[in-house]
């Protein structure tokens, strides 16, 4: 499964940004998934608990976004939203266009636990 090996790579970073900041748990992870990633985020989702068990991660919930598909027009210059399978310019309708956002899988956010070193 795709999905497992990508779930063992975030959590690799996702524990060295506990250890950098000396957290005792994870307690949750925000990615954003665009639709053109090829990864499919309801396997995602079951491919976690399993990448997970027995680390600082383990109980963290996994909070899944959706990313926006959205294209440069390589004729008229305009930024626009577009659809995974119509990469069309929203503002002239040219198909001269360059992905800019859509295919990304982005640790957005981590919440840690910290302990408190007076207590």
């Amino acid at each position: 499964m795709h999905e497992l090996s990508i779930c063992q790579s975030l959590l690799d970073q996702v524990e060295g940004i506990a250890r950098q900041h000396g957290a005792s748990r994870v307690e949750f992870i925000l990615l954003q998934v665009g639709p053109l990633s090829g990864l499919e985020p309801a396997l995602l989702h079951s491919a976690w608990p399993l990448a997970a068990v027995g680390t600082v991660a383990e109980t963290a919930e996994l909070l899944i976004e959706p990313a926006p598909v959205r294209v440069r027009c390589l004729d008229c210059q305009a930024e626009s939203a577009a659809t995974p399978n119509r990469l069309l310019c929203a503002a002239c309708g040219g198909f001269r266009t360059r992905l800019i956002s859509g295919d990304e899988l982005l640790l957005a956010r981590v919440e840690l636990t910290i302990p408190d070193p007076d207590g």
